[in-house]
């Protein structure tokens, strides 16, 4: 076995470790659900009612909320909230163009109701400005996390190659990526890339550690 085989496979160990806990936290935040006093039905979340009840007796009441914000916080929010209107044009742009081009690459569907997850504003103690604060940030954060999955789907079929210098926060797919400089190992693994996007499994989690199987 080569320095670059063993290196890959040591990347592989490194991704399943990290598929591992994370199916051990997620399966440690289902058991606070109890701790919590909520439950997850049909995707919604219920609280027994005492808990409700006291949710709403320590939520600060919008007049109050407003004076005592800080004026700073007040006068960025039209900026802020500007946003929405560039962010909901990628989040169209971004539907449209995997439903018209993943089909002809045979790239598996990113699953949008994966990553945008509007759930906050449900929550009793947060009063009118706090929950639509709360439901522009769950649409905010998780459309750009549905873009960050099409991209690196989009990268993996077209460009599967690491850069040269250190890339910051690099998504997951990317360890799996021919290094920099090799040619014979782009032309040997693109088709395998490829083929395994293919074979995504959106039922489950569209994090790629998770699907590190299918490009082995």
């Amino acid at each position: 076995m080569t320095d670059i085989d063993d290196a890959k496979d040591r990347v592989r160990a490194i991704l399943a470790g990290i598929s591992d806990l994370e199916n051990e936290l997620e399966e440690e935040l289902h058991r606070r659900e109890d701790a919590v006093l909520y439950q997850i039905s049909n995707r919604k979340v219920r609280f027994e009612s005492d808990i409700r009840a006291a949710h709403r007796r320590v939520r600060l009441a919008f007049t109050t909320w407003v004076r005592e914000s800080q004026p700073r916080n007040v006068l960025s929010a039209p900026v802020i909230y500007a946003m929405v209107v560039p962010i909901a044009f990628l989040d169209i742009s971004l539907s449209i163009y995997q439903a018209l081009c993943f089909p002809l690459y045979r790239i598996s569907p990113v699953r949008r109701s994966r990553f945008v997850v509007i759930d906050r504003h449900r929550l009793a103690y947060l009063n009118l400005i706090e929950k639509l604060n709360c439901v522009y940030c769950g649409y905010a954060s998780g459309v750009l996390a549905y873009a960050r999955e099409i991209a690196a789907r989009t990268e993996q079929y077209w460009c599967p190659i690491k850069h040269a210098r250190r890339a910051v926060g690099t998504h997951a797919r990317y360890a799996e990526f021919v290094d920099y400089g090799d040619p014979e190992a782009f032309q040997q693994t693109q088709t395998r890339l490829r083929e395994a996007l293919a074979h995504d499994d959106c039922s489950r989690t569209d994090d790629p550690s998770k699907n590190t199987e299918s490009m082995k």
